[in-house]
C-alpha cells in the first residue's frame, strides 16, 4: 500500500526581536489535527526578551508539532508543519505493481531517485517502500511508520517484491516508479533483506562506527552546554533517542538513577542508591535562560563596562502624596491608576530639560556622547520569567493624563508577561521602583543603551525637622528616598547632583515644576 502525502508548509521560527538567536516552546495553543487559518495564534514562546504569541502564516490542518514544550530551539528551526486545506489527503492505491485507477495516475509526477547502493534508502526495518520517493521528501533520516508489525519481515518482503517489480525484464512497472530522465537502471537481482535499522539513524550512517549518539538539535545544544557526552547517556527515548532527561542525568541534575541488577542481600546495602531526604532534594538546579538569562548578560555587560557612580538624597514628599489623593478625584484622571510614581516620571522629563545629558548614551567605537532629544521612559518590571524594563515612547510629549494611561498599560502588559521586543527597544532613562516591596534604595545597574537609572525606594512615615515661622519643630512626614546611578564616563558629578536635586526639588513641592 502506497500513500499520497498532501503538499505542506513548515513554519520555521523567526526572530521576533532584534537579532534573537533561540526561543523556548512555552505553550501550543494547537495540536494534531486542528484546522487552522492564517494569523491564528498556534504557538507561545519565550524569547531573551519576552513572551510572545505567534500567528501562522498558512491555512490548513496540523500535520505535526516537530518540537515539544519547553524545548529551546535555534531560530530558523521547523517548529510546526500544516497541510494543504485544498488537498484531499491520503490515497491508497494497490500494492500489486499495477497503476492506480482514476485520473490521479495520469498527474504529473516530481522527479524520483532511488538510491540502491544504501542499504536503508530500501526501506528495510520500516515496512515502507522508498522507490520512487521524492528527495526532498525522504530527507537523511528515516521515521517508523506507525501500527508495522513486524519491520525485520514485512518490511522485507515488500521491499524485496517491489524492487522485482520495478526491474524485473519485461515486467510492468510499479505505480511507485516515475518517468524521468535520468538513464534507466539495468535489470539486477534483488538484494537480500537487509537488517532492521534503527528508525532514526540517518541514512548514510550505515558503517556502525559512523553511528553516534541519537538526539534532537536542542537536546544536543543542553549537552553541550552542561559538558556532557551523548554517547554516554543512556538512551531512553523513541528508536533510542537521548532526551533532555537523559542528559540531566548524566549531568547529575535530579534524573531517575540506573537500575541496579540483582544482587546477594550482603551487597545490597553498598549498591542500592539511598532515598532522598524526607525533606526533599538538598539543592535544585535551574537553568538559566530567555528573559533570565538576558538580563544577566545585560547586567554583567553594563557594570564591567560603564563606570557608575551612585548618589543619594533624601526627600519630604508629604505635598506630593497630597497632590496624589487630588489627582485622583480629577475628571481627567478618573479610570486611571494615579500613584507618587506618576508624579516622579513627569519630574525626570522635567528635569531632563536643564540636565540633557542625563538623556544620552556613550558610543563606545565613535568616542561620541549621543544626546536624545526625545524621552523613551523606562519602567523596571518584575515578572515570573525575570525583570523586563518596557518604556513609554515620547513620554516628554504627553500630558500627565496621557503619561497615567500609557504607565499604567505597561506595568499591566509587563507583569501578565506579554511585553513584546519593540516595547523594550530604544529606552534613553529608567526608573526602577523598590519602593512596592518596602525598601527604602539601592544601588541600581544602567540599562545597556543608557546614561542613568533612577531608584525610587518606599514612603514611609518619619519623624522631619520642619521649619515654621523660624523655629524648628520635629512632626511627621511622608518620606522616601532617591538614589541616581550614571555613567561617570561623560556624566561628571555636577550633572547628576543637579539632575537628582531638581527631581527631589518637585517631589519636595511639585508646584516648582512650573519653573521647567
Amino acid at each position: 500500500m502506497t500513500t499520497t502525502q498532501a503538499p505542506t508548509q513548515e513554519f520555521l521560527l523567526p526572530d521576533v526581536g532584534e537579532g534573537l538567536t533561540e526561543a523556548e516552546i512555552v505553550e501550543w495553543k494547537v495540536a494534531v489535527g486542528d484546522v487552522i487559518a492564517i494569523n491564528d495564534i498556534i504557538v507561545e514562546i519565550e524569547t531573551a526578551k519576552s513572551l510572545v504569541e505567534l500567528p501562522s502564516p498558512y491555512a490548513g490542518t496540523v500535520l505535526a508539532l516537530m518540537v515539544d514544550a519547553g524545548v529551546t530551539v535555534d531560530v530558523g528551526t521547523p517548529i510546526i508543519r500544516v497541510g494543504d486545506p485544498a488537498s484531499t489527503g491520503p490515497s491508497t492505491g494497490p500494492s500489486t505493481g499495477e497503476p492506480a485507477p482514476g485520473p490521479a495516475a495520469a498527474a504529473p509526477q516530481p522527479e524520483m531517485a532511488i538510491d540502491l547502493s544504501n542499504p536503508a534508502a530500501s526501506g528495510g526495518g520500516e515496512g515502507e517502500s522508498l522507490v520512487g520517493r521524492n528527495k526532498a521528501e525522504r530527507g537523511p533520516v528515516r521515521r517508523a511508520r506507525k501500527g508495522s508489525a513486524s519491520p525485520s519481515t514485512e518490511a522485507g518482503a515488500n521491499t524485496q517484491m517491489q524492487l522485482q517489480g520495478a526491474f524485473a525484464p519485461g515486467g510492468a512497472e510499479s505505480d511507485e516508479v516515475v518517468a524521468s530522465d535520468e538513464p534507466a537502471v539495468p535489470a539486477t537481482p534483488a538484494p537480500p533483506a537487509p537488517e532492521p535499522v534503527d528508525a532514526l539513524v540517518p541514512a548514510r550512517a550505515t558503517d556502525p562506527a559512523a553511528v553516534r549518539a541519537l538526539a534532537k538539535p536542542p537536546v544536543r545544544k543542553l549537552a553541550k552546554d552542561l559538558g556532557v557526552d551523548l554517547a554516554a547517556c543512556r538512551a531512553s527515548g523513541p528508536g533510542g533517542t537521548v532526551t533532555r532527561d537523559d542528559v540531566h542525568a548524566a549531568a547529575g541534575r535530579g534524573a531517575a538513577p540506573e537500575p541496579v541488577p540483582a544482587t546477594s542481600p550482603a551487597s545490597t546495602s553498598a549498591s542500592t542508591p539511598r532515598p532522598a531526604a524526607a525533606g526533599g532534594a538538598r539543592e535544585t538546579r535551574e537553568p538559566v535562560k530567555g528573559v533570565r538569562k538576558m538580563m544577566a548578560g545585560a547586567m554583567v555587560g553594563s557594570a564591567f563596562s560603564a563606570p557608575h557612580v551612585t548618589e543619594w538624597v533624601t526627600v519630604d514628599v508629604t505635598r506630593t502624596m497630597e497632590l496624589v489623593e487630588r489627582l485622583k478625584d480629577h475628571r481627567d484622571l478618573r479610570g486611571l491608576k494615579v500613584s507618587p510614581l506618576l508624579v516622579l516620571a513627569r519630574a525626570c522629563v522635567l528635569a531632563m530639560r536643564r540636565t540633557p545629558v542625563i538623556n544620552s548614551t556613550w558610543d563606545e567605537a565613535a568616542q561620541e556622547v549621543v544626546l536624545k532629544h526625545y524621552v523613551n521612559l523606562g519602567i523596571a518590571a518584575a515578572t515570573p520569567r525575570g525583570l523586563v524594563v518596557p518604556n513609554v515612547k515620547d513620554a516628554h510629549d504627553l500630558a500627565l493624563p496621557e503619561l497615567a494611561a500609557a504607565l499604567g498599560e505597561l506595568t499591566a502588559t509587563a507583569r501578565e508577561g506579554r511585553t513584546q521586543p519593540a516595547e523594550m527597544a530604544g529606552g534613553t532613562f529608567t526608573i526602577t521602583n523598590v519602593g512596592v516591596f518596602g525598601v527604602d534604595a539601592g544601588t541600581p545597574i544602567i540599562n545597556p543603551g543608557e546614561s542613568a537609572i533612577l531608584c525610587f525606594g518606599a514612603v514611609t512615615k518619619k519623624p522631619w525637622v520642619v521649619t515654621r515661622d523660624g523655629v524648628d519643630e520635629i512632626v511627621v512626614r511622608q518620606v522616601t528616598t532617591l538614589a541616581l546611578s550614571f555613567d561617570h564616563r561623560h556624566v561628571d558629578g555636577q550633572a547628576g547632583s543637579q539632575f537628582l536635586a531638581d527631581v527631589a526639588s518637585i517631589l519636595e513641592d511639585p508646584a516648582s515644576a512650573l519653573l521647567f
